[in-house]
């Protein structure tokens, strides 16, 4: 039998021992070499653009020899304004890209001794650069839908007889979202949260383009895409794939997505289930890549994101708006 990609040796390029043995300057020429692929990590000013620039030697920042600004290799993008050592980003990523189902900010703020709070808003600074291009994603030739329903957990009660039933609508919380799902065979996949799954249908008349072969399954919510697209429909009482049909890679990112709200996070509804739901669309793009190649690629996208209005000086703003009506 052939040996799994996953389990060879190529799949392993990068680990975190092949970090923790890096200098302080090493690494923050490897975070250059990220920041600045074009130019082989020689430093450009992220407000003019500039390429000449002065660097200094007793500070890991440059100045720029036209506007005169100081800047450094996190500046401009969705890491600025940290405090945290280069080489130490670099294990965020490493761990990050390295969790199959995800990691945990109580995890990370183990693993590497950082607080609970910093470990929580540098991965979800993480996941908005990850998710910063699905709004102008398109999806073409066949296209597999499915949804998935998450959060609003309803605790059963001591004794049976004061039990009821949890499927009905007037004994749920009304905090479920559905997670819906489109992912292009062989292309990127995209995740839309709604409340329910008729929602979803004029987000995917708008991220899926004409022509393309739509497979879902038998739920009614799915029956108006009919006008728009080619539909092939599996029922899964019958199958999981026929006449043509199939929708496995879609439910094998809600799997993915399931695993890590129940071995990882435990509670990923809420203002933030968007974000959870981009990084598993990404970790299921990237999931037959290297480990080298998904860490450079997730280092990139960071420094390559503007910085998060949602997530700059989070700690100092107490709640955000839309966390405040979730918990009305």
């Amino acid at each position: 039998m052939a040996q799994h990609f996953l389990m060879s040796a190529a799949a392993r390029t990068l680990s975190l021992v092949d970090l923790c043995d890096l200098s302080e300057d090493a690494a923050h020429r490897m975070l250059c070499a990220m920041r600045w692929p074009d130019t082989d990590g020689a430093p450009i000013c992220p407000k003019c653009s500039c390429a000449a620039v002065y660097t200094y030697r007793c500070r890991r920042v440059f100045k720029c020899k036209a506007c005169h600004r100081q800047f450094s290799v996190t500046s401009g993008t969705s890491l600025a304004y940290r405090k945290l050592p280069v080489r130490t980003l670099l294990m965020v990523f490493s761990l990050f890209v390295n969790a199959a189902k995800g990691i945990s900010s109580l995890q990370l703020s183990r693993d590497l001794g950082l607080h609970a709070k910093t470990a929580f808003v540098l991965l979800h600074k993480l996941r908005c650069a990850l998710t910063s291009s699905f709004e102008t994603t398109r999806l073409s030739g066949i296209v597999e839908i499915d949804g998935g329903w998450f959060g609003g957990y309803v605790r059963p009660e001591n004794h049976r007889v004061a039990r009821i039933d949890r499927r009905r609508r007037q004994h749920q919380s009304g905090k479920r979202r559905c997670v819906v799902v489109m992912r292009q065979r062989g292309g990127p996949t995209v995740t839309a949260v709604v409340k329910h799954e008729a929602e979803a249908v004029p987000i995917i008349r708008r991220r899926v383009a004409r022509g393309s072969t739509v497979h879902a399954d038998e739920a009614r919510a799915w029956d108006d895409l009919h006008a728009s697209f080619e539909m092939k429909r599996i029922n899964h009482r019958e199958a999981y794939s026929k006449d043509g049909a199939c929708t496995n890679q879609a439910e094998s990112y809600i799997a993915r997505l399931r695993r890590a709200e129940i071995g990882q996070h435990h509670h990923i509804a809420g203002p933030h289930l968007s974000q959870y739901a981009g990084e598993m669309a990404w970790r299921e793009d990237m999931r037959r890549r290297a480990t080298g190649t998904q860490f450079h690629a997730c280092g990139r996208l960071a420094l390559g994101n503007p910085p998060s209005s949602a997530w700059v000086g989070y700690w100092q703003r107490h709640c955000r708006r839309e966390e405040l009506r979730q918990a009305a």
